[in-house]
């Protein structure tokens, strides 16, 4: 049995804007702003699943960038007595037209990246990962993107995932 589950959202923005795409949760104590997201089926890639959990709550098509931040914590109570994974992915809008999922969703709305970073209405890790977009976005995605590369496993016919900082080309070769 496993020991953790995972959490994925993803953090859509526009960069022609500057706008994020957040919802508020339906039947939660806290009706924060947060980013689209849910949990991780067997065997789905973290990039698959927030771009999943996006389209099914938003109705917003987007393609995954990169992974900006893993929150781990343990003894939560809505982790079914596991410890909790929660990632969040950088996706990239393909479609801007909000039709979220009323069963899920109180609200849904395109806000504007500052004003999420700043805001009282949402929660520390909301507020701190809107900082880092905010970062990336006026300073360049490359300081705060952890990117994915797929490499061949032991195994034959398998590979995986790395995530990590992306490598200057000099280093990808043979000096």
């Amino acid at each position: 049995m496993p020991h953790t589950k995972w959490g994925v959202a993803g953090a859509v923005l526009d960069e022609a804007s500057g706008k994020v795409l957040v919802v508020q949760d339906r039947n939660k104590t806290l009706n924060a702003w947060k980013f689209p997201g849910g949990l991780s089926d067997p065997g789905e890639d973290i990039g698959a699943t927030a771009v999943r959990e996006v389209l099914e709550e938003t109705g917003i098509k987007s393609e995954f960038q990169s992974l900006l931040s893993i929150r781990q914590q343990h003894n939560h109570p809505g982790a079914f007595g596991k410890s909790d994974m929660y990632i969040i992915c950088r996706l990239k809008p393909l479609s801007y037209n909000i039709h979220f999922c009323p069963q899920e969703c109180l609200r849904c709305e395109w806000m504007d990246l500052k004003e999420l970073a700043y805001t009282s209405q949402t929660t520390p890790v909301t507020s701190r990962i809107a900082k880092l977009l905010l970062y990336g976005y006026e300073e360049g995605f490359h300081n705060i993107d952890l990117t994915r590369r797929t490499f061949p496993a032991v195994y034959s016919g398998l590979s995986y995932s790395l995530y990590h900082k992306e490598l200057p080309a000099t280093y990808e070769t043979p000096k």
